[in-house]
């Protein structure tokens, strides 16, 4: 293979195996949304969202040792390397899953093994397209790494409720098929390392973001990367729990999760080159309004199906959008030196909502009910909110200072 020089890089993905690296997205994602289906799954053995709540503490322990190995050894490793890795710890936490035919306390070694796998790759899988582009070039490719990241996420549980409600699977026997699907995605992701261009050096990360931390809550780096924590919380809210908030409504979890999936990839495709040249601070309140407001709808899921699917259309739409802009907003709004540690802080604050919140939402719903529930999340989506505003009056004050 010819030396590639940086300028290349664009052109290189092009012509290459990026689908390799697409491809392998699809699937591991497809390991996490089939997370939105252990409620059921711990249903049949005779369990309850509580169960859900001690997995979810397991992946939340899992994801905040994963995020900190790749900062520190994607270097060394490659960081391709560590996404194949980090599929196979998924594989590996479904496949425990089924072979768990009682609820037991190892349900949360499960999950953490879960919580591992998808944290290694959440932060290697972008980290190994981004040490593949030009700068120019990066935006055009993370945009279809997220849809087909969110693809993943969205359709899997479809699927997989397929699988158990067509083919007469187990939920434990849909889980199978998860893990093997995981497995593919690592042979997937190791032909990508070998078969593209050899990486541009420096690109990794390096380990001293934890040190990093009161330098970028000094700075405005610190309203996004809250932001995120907050957002994914919603996210998890809703889609954790839609079978427990549809359930005696009539209506099945799985419209929501299709009209949520397409609503994200469409978007993503169409919508994010209009919103990546739109003003970040407008772009970010605009989006947070719309996952607001389809958080308000689903105190409503009883009306029927044009309530739920609205619902997940304005979800998709706020949060699914919102979520590039405010990654960008973290990583420019950090120090130049510490532009690494932001990213890397900006994903553990994103599973510590994502693992996190279910935690309680479980014991909420089983406590204080569905309505309660919502609440909550409806007022976690109102702080994002808040700080967006927050922020964006930071940005305007900070032109009339350079003024004065």
């Amino acid at each position: 293979m010819r030396n590639v020089e940086p300028s290349d890089f664009g052109l290189i993905m092009r012509a290459s195996h990026a689908y390799f690296l697409f491809i392998g997205t699809l699937l591991t994602a497809a390991g996490y949304g089939a997370t939105f289906l252990l409620t059921e799954h711990f249903r049949a053995l005779g369990g309850s969202e509580i169960d859900t709540s001690t997995t979810s503490g397991g992946a939340m322990i899992g994801t905040l040792i994963g995020v900190p190995l790749v900062g520190w050894y994607a270097k060394r490793l490659k960081a391709a390397r560590m996404a194949a890795m980090g599929a196979v710890s998924v594989a590996a936490g479904y496949g425990f899953l089924t072979l768990l035919t009682t609820l037991t306390p190892l349900i949360a070694v499960a999950d953490f093994f879960i919580g591992l796998g998808w944290g290694i790759f959440y932060l290697a899988g972008p980290m190994a397209l981004s040490e593949r582009v030009s700068d120019q070039d990066r935006g055009f490719w993370f945009t279809r790494f997220g849809a087909f990241q969110m693809a993943g996420i969205g359709f899997s549980p479809i699927i997989a409720s397929a699988l158990v409600t067509h083919i007469d699977l187990t939920t434990a026997g849909a889980f199978g098929v998860i893990a093997t699907a995981t497995l593919l995605a690592a042979l997937l992701l190791l032909t990508f390392e070998i078969l593209s261009p050899q990486a541009r050096q420096g690109q990794a990360q390096s380990g001293n973001w934890v040190q990093s931390l009161p330098a970028l809550f000094a700075s405005r780096a610190r309203y996004p990367i809250l932001m995120v924590g907050l957002g994914a919380c919603v996210f998890s809210g809703m889609l954790t729990f839609q079978s427990s908030l549809v359930r005696g409504s009539g209506l099945e979890a799985g419209t929501y999760f299709a009209a949520y999936a397409v609503t994200v990839v469409v978007a993503r495709f169409i919508l994010a080159p209009i919103i990546s040249r739109a003003d970040g601070d407008r772009a970010s309140i605009i989006l947070l309004v719309l996952m607001s407001l389809g958080v308000a709808a689903a105190f409503a899921l009883a009306l029927g199906l044009p309530v739920q699917i609205t619902s997940a259309v304005l979800l998709g739409l706020g949060y699914g959008l919102v979520y590039t802009v405010i990654q960008t907003q973290a990583v420019n709004d950090a120090p130049p030196e510490q532009r690494s540690a932001a990213l890397t802080w900006f994903v553990i604050a994103y599973f510590l909502g994502i693992f996190g919140f279910p935690v309680l939402g479980g014991w909420m719903i089983v406590t204080v009910g569905i309505p309660g529930f919502l609440a909550v999340v409806l007022a976690f989506a109102l702080a994002e909110l808040a700080l967006a505003l927050l922020r964006a009056r930071a940005t305007e004050r900070k032109p009339a200072d350079a003024l004065s």
